[in-house]
């Protein structure tokens, strides 16, 4: 039932189109870029739920307040408490060694606003985990999620970082808000 709400909402009331190529694996990451507004997580939740799959996300603390937190949590959501001296992704990475299916989603660029590195704690949980990131991308300008790649860490990360940059290139201005997305310039 709310398969089929979420269809008719996503496909049919708002417009979007999936093209999607890779299958969804019980354990992976979801990059998910360009991250620019609020409207890419209700985009993203609206196409995991019209394909049946959930995802956890990671969301800084501060968005864990009463009414919210409740729901996000029951969404999926990790609150990241970024003053802590734990490691997130070992954390992370040993939960999903741990579990039958695990699933999580994560915005390389950390934030909706415009920055000149993106994060690598994506990349180091599947590297960690053993387990495959498959690359997303909202385009927004023509209302399609897309991922025809489902990427395997190879331990060199930056090489690996630059190969996902290129995928995403294409991608990269056609998020919400163009102006607040680039691809990381990298040696």
């Amino acid at each position: 039932m709310l398969q089929n709400i979420s269809r008719f909402v996503f496909f049919r009331l708002m417009g979007w189109k999936v093209d999607v190529t890779v299958e969804i694996p019980k354990k992976c990451i979801f990059s998910i870029a360009p991250h620019t507004s609020n409207w890419d997580f209700l985009v993203g939740q609206l196409y995991a739920l019209t394909q049946g799959v959930t995802a956890g996300f990671l969301m800084k603390k501060e968005w864990f307040f009463w009414p919210l937190g409740p729901l996000f949590r029951s969404l999926g959501g990790i609150p990241v408490y970024r003053q802590k001296n734990c490691s997130l992704t070992d954390v992370l990475a040993d939960t999903a060694r741990e579990s039958e299916t695990f699933r999580l989603a994560i915005t390389p660029e950390g934030t909706r606003s415009l920055v000149d590195t993106w994060k690598r704690g994506f990349y180091y949980i599947a590297q960690k985990a053993g387990i495959p990131i498959l690359l997303f991308a909202i385009d927004a300008q023509n209302r399609t999620v897309v991922c025809h790649r489902m990427f395997e860490p190879t331990g060199d990360v930056e090489a690996d970082m630059r190969e996902i940059m290129e995928y995403y290139r294409p991608y990269i201005h056609r998020g919400f808000k163009p102006h607040l997305s680039k691809i990381e310039e990298m040696n």
